[in-house]
C-alpha cells in the first residue's frame, strides 16, 4: 500500500482531510476513498483501510461533540436500529470494481455538495421524528455504508438538517457515533466474508489522527476554514472525474 506512487503527497494530504471532516463531526472515509481513488489503491484495500480510519477519526469527533452537550440520543438510535445489521450486510457483499468506482463517485457528490454548504443547512424550528423515518434512512445508508466502505455520515448529516431534525452540532454529533457503529459493524462484516487489513493501514491510522484530533476539538468549539474546505472540494472533483473515466 505505501509502495504507491507519490505515497508522500497522500501522506500530506491525509490528516487534511481528516481535519475538515472531524470538524464537522464526520470520520473522512469519502475523503479518504477519494484519495485513494486519485493515488491507484486497489478497491480491496481501500474498502476496508477508509472504514478503520473512520473508526478512529469519528470516534474522537464524537467525544468532542458529546462533551458540548450535542448528543441527541433519540435521534442516533431511531437510525442505527436498523443501520447496524445492514451495514454488516454491505460489507459481505464483493462489488465488481468498475460499478464500485462507479457508486462511489455519485456518493463523492454528496460529499462535494456538504462541503459547500450547497444543502443541508441549519434551521431554527426543529421537528420530532418518526421511527419508521429512521429506520428506513437508516437502513438505506447503512447498507451502503457497508458495501462502499464508508460510514454515512455525509449523507446522513444533510438528510438530519433538510428534515429539520436537529440543528448542524446536533447532527454532527449523532452522525460521528453513527458513522463509528456503521463502519464497525460494515468492517467485520468485511473481515467475516475474507478481506484482510494490510498492516501499514494501521500506520494511516496514527497519521490521520493527526488532523482528527485537532478539527474535532475545534468543530466542535468554532472554526470556520473556507480555504481547506474548498481545497478538499477540488479533491473530491478531480476524483470524480478519474473514478467515472477509469
Amino acid at each position: 500500500m505505501l509502495q504507491t506512487e507519490d505515497i508522500y503527497i497522500f501522506l500530506i494530504l491525509l490528516p487534511v482531510v481528516s481535519f475538515l471532516y472531524a470538524s464537522v463531526g464526520h470520520g473522512g472515509a469519502s475523503g479518504y476513498l477519494a484519495l485513494m481513488a486519485l493515488f491507484g489503491f486497489a478497491p480491496d484495500t481501500m474498502k476496508p483501510t477508509a472504514l478503520l480510519l473512520n473508526l478512529f477519526v469519528a470516534g474522537i469527533s464524537f467525544y468532542y461533540y458529546y462533551r458540548g452537550g450535542y448528543f441527541n440520543k433519540k435521534l442516533f438510535i431511531s437510525f442505527a436500529i436498523t443501520s447496524i445489521p445492514l451495514a454488516f450486510l454491505g460489507g459481505t457483499i464483493e462489488v465488481d470494481a468498475s460499478l464500485y468506482k462507479q457508486i462511489l463517485a455519485i456518493l463523492l457528490v454528496f460529499a462535494i455538495l456538504k462541503m459547500l454548504n450547497i444543502f443541508g443547512k441549519e434551521n431554527k424550528t426543529i421537528k420530532d421524528i418518526k421511527l419508521w423515518q429512521g429506520l428506513l434512512i437508516g437502513a438505506v445508508i447503512g447498507f451502503f455504508s457497508g458495501l462502499i466502505g464508508i460510514g454515512g455520515g455525509i449523507i446522513l448529516t444533510p438528510v438530519i438538517l433538510l428534515l429539520h431534525w436537529g440543528k448542524m452540532k446536533e447532527a454532527a454529533a449523532v452522525s460521528a457515533l453513527f458513522i463509528w457503529v456503521n463502519s464497525a459493524s460494515g468492517l467485520i462484516g468485511q473481515l467475516s466474508s475474507g478481506v484482510k487489513l494490510e498492516k501499514e493501514a494501521f500506520i494511516l491510522v496514527g497519521i490521520a489522527l493527526l488532523g482528527g484530533f485537532l478539527g474535532g476539538y475545534l468543530g466542535s468549539k468554532k472554526i470556520n476554514n473556507t480555504a481547506l474546505r474548498y481545497i478538499l472540494v477540488l479533491v473530491l472533483i478531480i476524483a470524480c472525474f478519474k473514478l467515472v473515466i477509469t
